[in-house]
């Protein structure tokens, strides 16, 4: 499968495309080297630099599907969040049914950090958890980088 990586502030970032569609981003621990330079890829990486230079807040990628329809729900409702805000579990539990610990696992399995916002996604009392490289730091830095000065 065509992959790339990219350097972020949250750390390089994976981003891998299958079928014509971006199937996998997610944060590493070290940056992987490039195996190749689609069409996509390129979109893909351009989008995710101007997303973190604060200049982009909408992605338009093709996505491969979610794996269960439970999980495809749960993503229907995190693109549904606007940049810059959050939902809780519990919230995201009442619009895609199943309960918040279920949507929490879902979260968790969410194959496509940043384009699917699983980080606007908190608990009720809290930051709630992130499954990716640098857990709750990364966390924090993207909501901290969503709700910074509106951009001009």
């Amino acid at each position: 499968m065509p992959a790339c990586s990219i350097d972020t502030p949250a750390g390089p970032l994976l981003i891998v495309e299958s079928g014509g569609a971006i199937a996998e981003t997610r944060f590493t621990d070290c940056r992987e080297p490039d195996a190749d330079d689609t069409p996509l890829l390129r979109r893909a990486r351009i989008q995710i630099l101007a997303y973190f230079a604060d200049r982009f807040d909408r992605f338009d990628l093709p996505l491969a599907p979610a794996r269960t329809p439970f999980q495809a729900r749960i993503r229907a409702a995190m693109l549904a969040i606007p940049y810059g805000q959050t939902r809780s579990y519990g919230e995201l539990a009442h619009e895609a049914g199943g309960g918040p610990r279920a949507v929490g696992q879902a979260c968790g399995a969410n194959p496509l950090q940043i384009l699917v916002p699983c980080h606007r996604v908190v608990a009720a009392n809290g930051i709630g958890g992130y499954g990716g490289a640098g857990g709750l730091n990364t966390k924090r830095l993207l909501l901290a980088l969503e709700t910074r000065t509106p951009r001009g």
